[in-house]
């Protein structure tokens, strides 16, 4: 596992999934490119965390010994050339990559009767065209012939509906969908392709009534945590995982959506 490169995207928080999955790397060994785009985060009303990204940086480098091994760029995921450009400055610094994890999000206030075209085309270009582009990229760099790995985020939306939230949950569906067309594409050339559903994650963005509401719908009553996610990860990405691929896997914690 020392010589495997995973390429993160998503992260710029410390709370976050896309931070708990680099720490996980880390420890396992893997050299990381990682990504994100902070000022999307400090526009959102839970806010950014300002010192993040160094931070997180400081962190991974005390746990793999090495200044080189963990390298950061803030991209822009609406870009048509950003995909591409992420995997070649992963395999540029590297020299390989084995693994994608797909973990960046768009995500804004779109109910029905309030909906703004380019606001559902800023969802579909992030979360589905990004991803597709980033997949295409991968699948074109990567040469070792096995143990490849992409993942993808989904939220649960073909679970139950999300009514302030229809550009989103469309275009969800659509990472759900690529996971099954991409799936027997790719494990051909030795990568399998799935998809998590980590359910409602305490990320720091609820307000303290919305995390007691939503946690009463969980049997243990607690939010799931971002490392819930990044073990599930991991896992998916060892040689262990090699088996499971075209999978949405709901990790949700028993949530029950209707209470």
């Amino acid at each position: 596992m020392n010589e495997r490169v995973a390429l993160v995207t998503g992260v710029s928080r410390r709370i976050g999934i896309g931070a708990a999955v680099a720490r996980r790397f880390a420890a396992a060994g893997y050299r990381l490119q990682l990504t994100g785009l902070p000022r999307y985060d400090d526009a959102q009303p839970y806010g950014g965390d300002p010192d993040g990204v160094p931070a997180l940086l400081a962190e991974l480098n005390g746990v793999t010994g090495d200044p080189d091994a963990v390298r950061y760029r803030v991209v822009d995921l609406t870009s048509p050339s950003a995909p591409a450009e992420l995997i070649e400055t992963a395999v540029r610094t590297h020299g390989r990559l084995d693994v994608l994890v797909a973990a960046h999000a768009y995500s804004t206030h779109t109910p029905l009767n309030g909906l703004d075209a380019a606001e559902i085309d800023r969802h579909l270009i992030v979360n589905v065209r990004a991803t597709l582009l980033l997949a295409e990229a991968f699948a074109a760099a990567f040469g070792a012939g096995s143990g490849g790995r992409l993942v993808l985020f989904s939220s649960g939306q073909r679970l139950g509906p999300m009514p302030a939230e229809l550009a989103y949950a469309a275009s969800k569906a659509g990472v759900e969908n690529l996971t099954r067309q991409l799936s027997p594409l790719l494990m051909p050339r030795g990568i399998t392709v799935n998809c998590v559903n980590p359910g409602p994650t305490d990320t720091g963005y609820a307000s303290p009534e919305g995390l007691a509401a939503v946690g009463r719908l969980f049997p243990g009553g607690e939010w799931g945590r971002p490392d819930d996610a990044a073990r599930l990860i991991e896992w998916l990405c060892s040689p262990d995982g090699r088996w499971i691929t075209g999978q949405v896997i709901d990790s949700e914690g028993g949530f029950d959506r209707y209470g």
